[in-house]
């Protein structure tokens, strides 16, 4: 029934013009939507209090160089790579409880953000059609080649995200907005001008575990291909959109008992970086792919694919031999970052030994706050300074 409601959806949204589409959907699928609840679920709130915390266990690594812990083990083959420079980011650190997120646009509906095991995320509660989007400082901010990621937590019964990706169809002179859909099942895209619609269905092991959890969701478009990873899981991959975007928002149709909930959005350029067989020659690769628990030094289990291509350059180049240097942003006083940043340095070094990196090649230095590249008076700039550095020694 909800992969048939999730089609119905898409359909509703690519046959009108974004001025009109909202309107409709209200009446149709909204509808829909309320008849396939379950009126004996339980409360959507009890299954939200019940979300296990998602820390990476510390499982010593085997003979193979595999990663060390079940949660990085698990992404072992992970290839996603995000873009280089942060455009936004958002963590709700600057919000309240029971508010709306600063750094966001209501476009319509209702949204609030509350917490999910003590962290703020984005709630979609309008019973309709929600629609909330990054705030920024131009319109048109996409170009060829972008990333996209997001945490989500599925209620039983909400309806899913809605990535809205917003271009302007040349043929009749119209914005339009192509809707990739991440549901309880399955991922839909149905692209307008260009055409192309596919649908893909998770594997029974993403399937069997989506209720009352936190899944990472990446998206990658590069000159037109889009590909979607749920967890550690690949999940669509469409070779040409026939389409060019410009801006993005999310969407979904929740309610209070149902609520659509997304945090830790991060939407930056570039990304997809192809080190495979090349010979090294920078000085460095500046990475922000390799994130971590907040305020920890534990490696969150989506870095995987940049660590994935770190190992990758050192086996095709044996003779580099590289620096990891830890960087935070301006917030803190300048000791605990320099300690901060020197623990995740460390652990970025020892996570590469266990996946068969000689140590001889890694050295690690925590540089703290004090190496800035971007401005740390805005979330963006901020997000940029977070990174780690791979020196060439």
């Amino acid at each position: 029934m909800k992969k048939l409601l999730g089609l119905l959806f898409l359909s509703a949204l690519v046959m009108a013009p974004a001025h009109s589409q909202l309107k409709k959907l209200k009446s149709k699928v909204a509808e829909k939507v309320d008849q396939a609840i379950d009126k004996g679920q339980q409360k959507a709130e009890e299954n939200v209090a019940k979300a296990p915390a998602a820390t990476p266990g510390t499982n010593p690594v085997n003979a193979g160089g595999e990663p060390a812990s079940p949660g990085l083990k698990i992404y072992n083959n992970y290839d996603f790579i995000p873009g280089d420079k942060i455009l936004f980011e958002d963590h709700f650190t600057d919000d309240q409880d029971g508010e709306f997120a600063t750094h966001w646009e209501l476009k319509s509906g209702q949204a609030v953000l509350n917490k999910v095991n003590n962290e703020l995320a984005m709630h979609l509660t309008d019973g309709n059609y929600a629609v909330v989007a990054p705030r920024m400082k131009t319109e048109k901010y996409l170009a060829d080649a972008y990333t996209i990621e997001y945490d989500y937590y599925h209620v039983p019964n909400a309806f899913g995200v809605v990535i809205q990706l917003k271009g302007y169809d040349k043929v009749e002179g119209l914005d339009r907005e192509s809707p990739l859909f991440i549901g309880e099942n399955n991922v839909n895209f149905s692209g307008t001008a260009g055409g192309v619609k596919l649908s893909r269905d998770y594997s029974p092991d993403l399937a069997a575990n989506f209720d009352n959890n936190w899944h990472h969701v990446a998206i990658a478009i590069k000159n037109h291909q889009l590909k979607v990873y749920v967890d550690q899981f690949r999940v669509l991959v469409i070779p040409d959109t026939k389409e060019d975007y410009t801006s993005l928002s999310f969407a979904g149709i929740g309610d209070e008992k149902n609520p659509v909930i997304f945090k830790n959005v991060r939407v930056a350029t570039g990304g997809g970086m192809n080190m495979i067989g090349k010979k090294f020659t920078d000085s460095k690769i500046v990475t922000h792919g390799i994130n971590f628990d907040y305020n920890k030094a534990i490696i969150k289990p989506e870095s995987m694919g940049t660590l994935n291509m770190i190992v990758q350059v050192m086996k095709d180049n044996p003779d580099v031999k590289f620096e990891v240097g830890g960087h935070t942003d301006g917030d803190g006083n300048d000791s605990y970052n320099l300690t901060l940043s020197q623990q995740r340095a460390d652990a970025v070094k020892d996570q590469l030994i266990k996946m068969g990196i000689d140590a001889a090649r890694l050295t690690s230095k925590g540089y703290g706050k004090t190496k800035p590249i971007s401005d740390n008076n805005t979330p963006e700039g901020k997000a940029n300074n977070r990174r780690v550095e791979f020196v060439r020694k």
